[in-house]
């Protein structure tokens, strides 16, 4: 099992350049991948992309890819006929205002088209630059997501075993139903009419109350969910979505049981599956 929560930083100086990558992952319905990094490396995103795909199933992921070059290959050309057109215009406009036209060359090549700069970027000079760093964050940031994921783990895999032992209750509880709602009708048939009981009365009312009240169907669909929920936490990789909908079918199984109950420790039983339930739901909602 693995959270969608994670995050990892790595980082590398070659000496002429420095580069670093974070990954930070939060809780989305489907993947949802993010990759920043400097514009012209935008050729290289796919394979970022791809890289993810291959570990990540769910979740929100940011990646942030910085790199500072110190010896970057740059090209500065000049462009004349542009630097004259200025100087000339410049020089007009101070001889017809009276102003000196000191530091013209600053003001020349400030001007916008006169000096170009080209930078040379070699894709795979970048991509053997980065990728190292990447995979090493991404490996750390799949680990933090397995170590938070075995937490999860094992904390729905206590609160399932609440949920196991409040389903063996209500099979136990079903099958004493019969004597127990017999024996409350031939107590207050008592009361009423002293000795005078009817027993096949008595039987009638018993039956009736054992089809109003059963709740056998629903501890076989509820031990079915349960078995369903284990299995998937077991062999299931990414099993979030799953065990939200297996919690939708115990729920309305739980919620059933607990409106047919006629005894209180049953009802106990019923108020601790609930939380336990809803603790599987929140947990389930970090769950890839």
């Amino acid at each position: 099992m693995t959270s969608m929560t994670g995050y990892a930083y790595s980082e590398a100086d070659s000496g002429d350049a420095s580069v670093s990558v974070e990954i930070k992952s939060v809780n989305a319905r489907f993947s949802d991948v993010t990759i920043n990094l400097p514009q012209y490396l935008n050729r290289l995103e796919k394979r970022f992309r791809e890289a993810i795909a291959e570990k990540v199933v769910r979740g929100k992921v940011d990646v942030f890819i910085r790199i500072k070059e110190t010896n970057a290959d740059c090209t500065v050309t000049a462009d004349i006929p542009a630097a004259k057109f200025y100087a000339e215009a410049i020089s007009t406009i101070a001889s017809a205002v009276g102003v000196q036209k000191d530091d013209l060359l600053s003001i020349v090549v400030s001007q916008p088209g006169v000096l170009k700069t080209e930078m040379s970027y070699d894709m795979e000079k970048y991509r053997n630059m980065i990728f190292p760093v990447f995979t090493e964050a991404l490996e750390s940031f799949c680990n933090d997501r397995k170590r938070e994921g075995q937490s999860l783990a094992c904390d729905i895999e206590e609160k399932l075993k609440t949920l196991f032992h409040a389903a063996d209750f209500f099979k136990k509880r079903q099958g004493e139903m019969e004597s127990l709602f017999k024996k409350q009708i031939v107590q207050k048939f008592n009361e009423l009419l002293g000795n005078a009981v009817d027993e096949q009365r008595i039987m009638t009312e018993t039956a009736a109350m054992i089809v109003k009240y059963t709740i056998n169907e629903e501890v076989v669909r509820l031990q079915s969910h349960l078995e369903a929920l284990k299995n998937e936490m077991l062999t299931n990789a990414a099993p979030g979505k799953k065990i939200d909908f297996l919690c939708q079918e115990i729920n309305r199984e739980i919620n059933t049981i607990g409106s047919k109950s006629q005894f209180a420790d049953v009802s106990a039983q019923v108020i601790a599956a609930k939380d336990a339930l809803e603790n599987i739901r929140e947990q389930a909602r970090n769950v890839e």
